[in-house]
């Protein structure tokens, strides 16, 4: 019998080539297969194998019994199938805007998907200030989809408990607890950030006796509201694009929660690539036209994903009582506020917390990165007492220019 139907263990290199060739039903015989493990992420090994000879390759991704960002984070090896389950779903509700799943394996705890090759990490892209025309229609095509075709508007009652119960995934949405709703809001010895901007945050964030009472609540929305199945980690490091292709990755902390959380996510992380650019770019018109695109990304994926959500209410809706005369009105504009809250949770919690991201940390000039993270974190204060008053596109860009403004004049 093959080892790898025995009893579970972390694959190395040589391991996953050896399985691919014995477990699964995608090379040739005489297959002269390499493999490399490019997981760069927090949580999981991935590994790329490739036949030399014929040029195929695919990729397996495995889950190991602890988080790589820290050992502290004892994470279910279930996870793997959780993802498995929702690729396959995703698959099917967005047409193809995630990869195609080959095989999950119970045992290893690990999937095989198309490999992605001629995609790039957008997070990689953006850093690079390279532009992509077609990622709000994308993007927010497979948040309505997903976030309307899961919900109960959609659903069959029965069948979404099904779903919600298939899904439940208490460790990785314990680290979301943690991380983005509770240890950005207090001096949590886990926290990680300049000491410029600590000082920043101690009297900002951490004395705000109404901010901690928002975020309060909005922890409490997130473990209690089961409204759709979320993607739950949705941002630039878990998006592959090239020109005319968006391909989304890793729904590994997907549940059911609050819409907005996914919507909130992206939108969170597109602030850090305009904050980049602004930077580390040199001023002058590329730079102002690179901004100018992701100001108005960040505007057309909500309103983009207000309009189809509208639509698909429209014409696959089969709750009667949904469709009384304002309803799907106030059910999409609570969405839009609480994605409102989520984009400064997500704000928060990369600034001030364990998971950084290279758009803000890779700025070379302290100065300037400070200045940057000054801003996100005005803006997440902002959006997170204000988030019952965001509708629209336009209000997001108009609180990030209005945080940029408030750094400027040093008037906070």
């Amino acid at each position: 019998m093959s080892r790898f139907k025995e009893k579970y263990f972390t694959m190395n290199e040589q391991d996953a080539a050896e399985y691919a060739l014995i477990e699964l039903d995608f090379f040739k015989p005489g297959s002269k297969l390499i493999c490399k493990e490019i997981g760069d992420g927090n949580l999981n090994y991935v590994f790329r194998i490739i036949d030399e000879k014929s040029g195929e390759s695919i990729i397996i991704k495995q889950a190991g019994p602890v988080a790589r960002i820290s050992d502290e984070f004892k994470v279910s090896i279930d996870r793997n199938r959780i993802e498995s389950d929702i690729l396959k779903l995703q698959y099917e509700l967005t047409d193809g805007l995630v990869p195609k799943v080959y095989k999950y394996d119970p045992i290893m705890n690990c999937c095989a998907m198309e490999d992605l090759t001629g995609h790039e990490i957008m997070r990689t892209a953006l850093l690079q200030h390279k532009i992509f025309p077609d990622f709000a229609d994308d993007i927010s095509t497979f948040m309505a989809n997903t976030l309307f075709l899961t919900s109960d508007v959609a659903m069959n009652h029965k069948d979404k408990k099904a779903l919600v119960k298939n899904f439940i995934n208490p460790d990785l949405c314990e680290i979301t607890e943690d991380l983005v709703y509770t240890e950005p809001f207090y001096d949590c010895s886990r926290n990680d950030m300049l000491q410029e901007t600590k000082d920043f945050v101690s009297k900002y964030f951490w004395q705000d006796r109404q901010l901690l009472l928002e975020t309060t609540k909005l922890k409490f929305e997130f473990m209690t509201n089961g409204q759709s199945l979320l993607h739950g980690d949705l941002h630039t490091g878990s998006i592959f694009v090239k020109e005319g292709s968006t391909k989304i990755i890793d729904p590994e902390f997907a549940f059911y929660g609050p819409a907005g959380y996914d919507v909130g996510n992206i939108l969170a992380n597109l602030v850090f690539a305009y904050e980049n650019a602004e930077a580390v770019m040199d001023d002058g018109k590329e730079k102002e036209v690179y901004k100018a695109w992701i100001s108005k990304m960040i505007e057309d994926i909500v309103e983009l994903f207000k309009q189809k959500f509208s639509q698909l209410w429209k014409e696959k809706s089969q709750e009667k009582t949904a469709n009384y005369e304002g309803f799907k009105e106030y059910y999409i504009g609570k969405i839009i506020s609480d994605a409102a809250a989520v984009t400064g949770c997500e704000l928060s919690r990369r600034i001030i917390g364990l998971a950084h991201v290279n758009d803000i940390i890779s700025i070379e000039n302290i100065e300037k990165r400070v200045k940057a993270e000054k801003v996100c974190l005005v803006l997440a204060k902002s959006l997170i007492l204000k988030r019952e008053s965001i509708s629209n596109g336009k209000q997001f860009i108009n609180e990030l220019e209005g945080a940029v403004e408030k750094i400027d004049n040093q008037s906070v």
